[in-house]
């Protein structure tokens, strides 16, 4: 199967989801194969501050900012997006015509992860080790499963968590859970929808917007504020896994993804060796 487009629907409350899943919709009925990954940062938090959880990020030694996920955070999450985020979406596909199907990284171990034993994180200034973090890296993508759901003619709704390898649930990051399920099925396009135009020369100013964006094949990404750190990780780990191009573009727009994919975006670019 050819020509896949992935999109990520970014959590933030920013995004227009619905718009996103009109543009997605249309894509498919053009007869286009698409899987639509999401996260839920949005509404993560607000339900974890209605059900009393505290909000925690770890801040890497490079600057990258992940969400801690302690054993109530992780609750929250698969509560969010199993129970809230995904059924919305698959509404608003449902809404534009189109039969999706709701996958998390559990479903016939979709999305597999390395559980990260330690995290290094700066906390008040120092660097610490934590222990009690469940998250992963995404090590392997059933991307089986994903052409099967494709080649039955429906549309995959993708998101965290991750089975680990010792089988129990562990969270992961939905940029990176995107660019693994790009790279998994080679897809021609993954796009990145966030609440940003793009990748920002400055991040107070949104008129300066990079066409292109090089990252390093490792190491530090060249922007790592307002999130776009882990989006430009992401990206370089979609291209080194096999995914043909990677937009990120602002999914605020009336139509996100078409605009994205006619220019309207940063393409991320790996740096030559």
């Amino acid at each position: 199967m050819r020509d896949i487009l992935v999109v990520k629907c970014g959590g933030n409350a920013a995004v227009r989801s619905e718009a996103i899943c009109a543009d997605v919709a249309a894509v498919h009925r053009g007869g286009r194969p698409v899987i639509l990954a999401h996260g839920g940062s949005a509404d993560i938090d607000s339900l974890a501050e209605r059900l009393g959880v505290p909000y925690r990020r770890l801040v890497a030694p490079d600057g990258v900012s992940t969400r801690y996920t302690d054993d109530r955070t992780l609750e929250v999450v698969q509560l969010a997006l199993a129970g809230s985020v995904k059924p919305r979406l698959l509404a608003a596909l449902r809404a534009c015509g189109v039969n999706a199907v709701g996958l998390t990284g559990l479903d016939a171990g979709l999305l597999v992860a390395a559980r990260k034993p330690a995290h290094r994180a700066l906390i008040g200034g120092r660097r610490v080790v934590v222990r009690d973090d469940h998250s992963g890296r995404i090590v392997e993508v059933n991307g089986d499963l994903l052409s099967t759901v494709l080649a039955a003619g429906l549309l995959p709704v993708v998101s965290p968590p991750a089975v680990a390898q010792d089988g129990r649930v562990v969270n992961t990051d939905a940029d990176r859970a995107a660019a693994a399920i790009a790279g998994a099925v080679r897809a021609s396009t993954l796009v990145l929808l966030t609440g940003a135009r793009g990748v920002l020369a400055d991040r107070h100013d949104e008129r300066s917007v990079l066409p292109v964006c090089r990252v390093p094949r490792q190491g530090t990404p060249p922007v790592i504020t307002g999130g776009m750190g882990i989006k430009l990780i992401a990206a370089r780990e979609a291209l080194l896994a096999g995914a043909n191009r990677v937009l990120i573009a602002d999914g605020r727009r009336p139509h996100p993804v078409q605009e994205a994919l006619a220019g309207s975006c940063t393409e991320v670019l790996l740096e030559e060796e």
